[in-house]
């Protein structure tokens, strides 16, 4: 497969992508003509440009020139809002392991680094009464760079997925923790695995920042007498990715709307239930895919999952925006949600478990519905083995995919300034039984209902855009499993002044995420919802085309609550690099009164 086509993570939609041999020598003509295309007067009718959405190094160190000279030169602390993992109560630990230390410089197109990994000795010691795994990234950058995408496998499947956030000249530092409970079975397997971390990034003579990252595992232990949690994690991993060695990250890259990326996987012969965990991200031209018009295929993505060409599942993703998008000053020092770890989604496959124990190997492969370049897709197949026989059967009951629903409508006096909507629907249901020594017969029903709406106003002859987009998506597996997400987003892009000596750049942007889940059935259900939501907004001001003054402000709210009493509520809020309060509160009467 083809590396991605351009050096730096993500460009302007209307340029023109390259290869990765000439991207180096054309990097500073790009990054004038974005200058040029922000901080100038050219909102003018004969240019429209309302989907300019990157600010190049100029712009950011205009901006850092118009600050206080206590703030110019000071390390900034980036964080990205999520709830504190804490280990069920009466675990020990944590057993510490730091997995990698590594300073990416020029890695693009080149291997991902690479580790020797085997179970650290507790691990090896208390495997079975493992309560909680943290895989924790810490990095830092100085200098000039722009934000780039990182991944970490481990035995090729992905562990954590993310955007660095990106630098200033006087520093920045961030981290992220994930809960790697769920990837056990990879984490004690007896004997070598390797570690990869792919982190694509360029030094050239404006591009100078260095990002030093360490990643380190943190275990912890419940008591011999404690519970086992529930539901227990698979018995096995297989990784749906490229393998080693790759010139890259170990995802797929799909180019384009009939691009369609696979890997051939065989199941044990005991498994008795399957879920394919996928990870998505957006680059290049449809790094903005939800501002998109119809000349650009529209605002609608949807990355479908084919098992031996057939769809099985579908994920609608959430919007997730780099620390260098829209306006990167929007996201310090609070960055934008799912920016340094990416959501993931799962899709039920034990349905077609009835297909997958044939013996053979089987295509699981991904497509992405309107797609420009580029996305990236890997996925993991989780499976649940039956340590009672050596042979579980099953059967598909009945299967159901119909066609993608949709449509976008056009409404323009000019070709330019008009109203653009989209809608879309889809429907997937599919069941199947699975008889085993250790659960008996069991029917499984897995059911996806996902609805799509975007309304894209362009205006001031294409120097203002408006976007109100909802994503709504509700996965069930009967009996075992419900969950309901929402993705509301709203995008303001505008401008004053156009053709004065003084004019402001304005950008506004309010996105949530939300989710109810229920794990389980009757009494014994556990239930938890989280409503995360961002409002942010961000002014440039330019006289003469010079930059002369900035402002931001941040007001992101975060409510989590669990029937099992693990509830987290924060409030926070920023102003330029200051954080005005920080409030947070782990009772879960506080996240009901945030939550509502």
């Amino acid at each position: 497969m083809q590396p991605p086509p351009i050096p730096f993570r993500s460009a302007p939609p209307k340029l023109v992508a390259m290869s990765a041999s000439s991207a180096s020598r054309s990097l500073s003509l790009l990054c004038l003509c974005l200058c040029l295309a922000l901080l100038s007067s050219h909102f003018a009718a004969a240019s429209p440009r309302p989907r300019d959405l990157r600010f190049s190094a100029e712009d950011i160190a205009a901006v850092e020139a118009a600050l206080p000279r206590h703030k110019k030169s000071s390390k900034s602390t980036f964080f990205e809002v999520d709830r504190p993992l804490r280990p069920p109560k009466g675990s020990s630990g944590p057993c510490s392991t730091l997995l990698l230390s590594h300073s990416f410089a020029f890695t693009l197109t080149k291997p991902p680094v690479t580790a020797a990994y085997s179970p650290p000795a507790c691990l090896q010691q208390r495997a079975g009464e493992l309560s909680l795994a943290v895989l924790e990234w810490r990095a830092e950058c100085r200098g000039v760079q722009y934000d780039r995408i990182f991944g970490v496998w481990l035995g090729g499947a992905e562990l954590l997925r993310g955007s660095t956030a990106e630098p200033r000249r006087g520093g920045v530092a961030w981290s992220v923790s994930k809960d790697v409970t769920k990837y056990a079975p990879l984490l004690a397997a007896a004997g070598n695995a390797t570690l990869a971390v792919y982190l694509g990034n360029l030094i050239d003579d404006t591009y100078n920042g260095v990002y030093h990252a360490n990643l380190t595992l943190h275990l912890y232990f419940r008591r011999r007498t404690s519970t086992p949690p529930a539901p227990a994690p698979a018995d096995a991993i297989v990784p749906v990715s490229r393998s080693l060695p790759v010139n890259d990250g170990l995802w797929f890259v799909v180019q384009n709307a009939t691009d369609v990326q696979s890997a051939r996987v065989a199941v044990p012969p005991n498994a008795y239930r399957a879920v394919l965990e996928v990870y998505v991200s957006s680059h290049y031209a449809d790094e903005f895919w939800y501002m998109n018009t119809p000349e650009q295929n529209g605002p609608f993505r949807e990355v479908t999952v084919l098992l031996d060409g057939e769809v099985v599942g579908a994920v609608w993703p959430f919007p997730v925006i780099y620390t260098g998008g829209i306006n990167p000053l929007i996201w310090r020092p609070i960055t934008s949600i799912g920016s340094f770890n990416f959501p993931t989604y799962d899709i039920e496959l034990t349905p077609f478990l009835g297909k997958l124990l044939d013996g053979d190997h089987h295509e699981v492969g991904f497509k992405v519905t309107n797609a420009l370049s580029s996305w990236f897709v890997g996925a993991n197949l989780h499976l649940w083995l039956d340590g009672k026989s050596a042979k579980t059967a099953a059967g598909v009951i009945s299967y159901d995919a119909p066609k993608l629903a949709g449509s976008i409508v056009s409404r323009s006096a000019d070709g330019i300034d008009g109203e653009y909507e989209a809608t879309a629907s889809r429907n997937i249901t599919a069941a199947g039984w699975v008889t085993s020594s250790s659960r008996g017969n069991v029917t499984t029903t897995f059911t996806q209902r996902l609805r799509f709406t975007n309304t894209n106003v362009v205006s001031g002859h294409g120097s203002a855009q408006a976007i109100n987009q909802t994503t709504e998506a509700v996965t069930d597996v009967a009996g075992q499993q419900m969950v309901h997400q929402s993705f509301p987003l709203y995008i303001f892009l505008g401008g004053d002044g156009s053709g004065t000596a003084s004019q402001r750049l304005m950008r506004r942007v309010e996105i949530g995420f939300e989710e109810s889940r229920v794990i389980g059935g009757g009494g014994a259900a556990a239930t938890s919802t989280l409503r995360n939501r961002q409002a942010a907004a961000a002014e440039v001001t330019l006289r003469d085309d010079a930059v002369v003054g900035a402002t931001w402000r941040m007001h992101e709210t975060y409510a989590y609550g669990a029937s099992d009493g693990g509830c987290y509520v924060r409030n926070v809020s920023s102003v330029g690099y200051d954080v005005l309060f920080d409030h947070y509160d782990a009772s879960c009467a506080a996240a009901g009164t945030l939550g509502r």
